[in-house]
């Protein structure tokens, strides 16, 4: 049982690190890219299963654009699921769509955050260096014209 832990961790391990890696490569456009992919992903999968579980959605391009509307909280009418299998997948789909996307947002901006941040941070380093920098300078000009 231990070797088994041991090796779960290792490969926990490695995934972190690997999308820690990965979110520091984060830009504006590969975040905006990951919500989309996340939404759209969403949308297709519950797509997919509405459409093999309602017969009153009809074509699967209703069923995708039913998803789509769904996802995004939309919510035109327009296409609306009839059966209890359906309003299930919606329900589920619902739930999801208001927190999935979210989350991935968030997780986006506190990278940004963070960065901005360890920059700041960074900066403020340097600007406390200097200022005691000048400082030293001013204390050594102090104590020769005091002596």
């Amino acid at each position: 049982m231990k070797p088994r832990r041991a090796n779960s961790f290792s490969v926990r391990r490695t995934l972190e690190e690997r999308l820690q890696r990965k979110i520091e490569k984060l830009s504006i456009i590969r975040a905006v890219r990951m919500v989309a992919v996340v939404a759209l992903s969403l949308a297709v999968i519950a797509a997919i299963i509405e459409w093999a579980v309602d017969p009153g959605i009809g074509t699967f391009r209703d069923s995708l654009w039913w998803a789509i509307v769904t996802v995004t909280t939309v919510g035109y009418g327009d296409v609306v699921p009839t059966s209890s299998g359906g309003r299930l997948v919606a329900a589920v789909l619902m739930l999801a769509g208001v927190s999935a996307i979210p989350i991935t947002t968030s997780l986006v901006v506190s990278v940004f955050v963070s960065r901005l941040q360890r920059e700041q941070h960074a900066q403020d380093a340097d600007e406390r260096k200097e200022l005691v920098a000048r400082l030293e300078r001013i204390e050594a000009l102090l104590t020769r014209e005091s002596a």
